[in-house]
């Protein structure tokens, strides 16, 4: 098994612990929860947030500017290289 196929093979593994983990969640917490959601969309650099509260809306823009950074910085390092 090569790395390529490791690392895609791990994502996957990932994907699907985190896709059971919210069924268990789901399951375990009732129907009597407060729901909060919300979304990002990248366009080029610029984040556009979309949340059901501040306290989402604002989690999920920093959580997008940390990505954008990250895409950034590797786009520069994997140039330089």
């Amino acid at each position: 098994m090569t790395l390529i196929q490791a690392l895609l093979f791990l994502g996957v593994m990932l994907i699907a612990c985190g896709i059971v983990l919210f069924a268990l969640a789901s399951l375990r917490a009732g129907s009597g929860g407060k729901v909060e959601g919300g979304g990002v969309i990248i366009v080029g650099p610029v984040p556009i947030v979309i949340g059901s509260s501040q306290r989402i809306a604002t989690a999920l823009l920093v959580l997008a500017v940390v990505l954008t950074l990250v895409v950034l910085v590797t786009y520069i390092v994997t140039k330089l290289w």
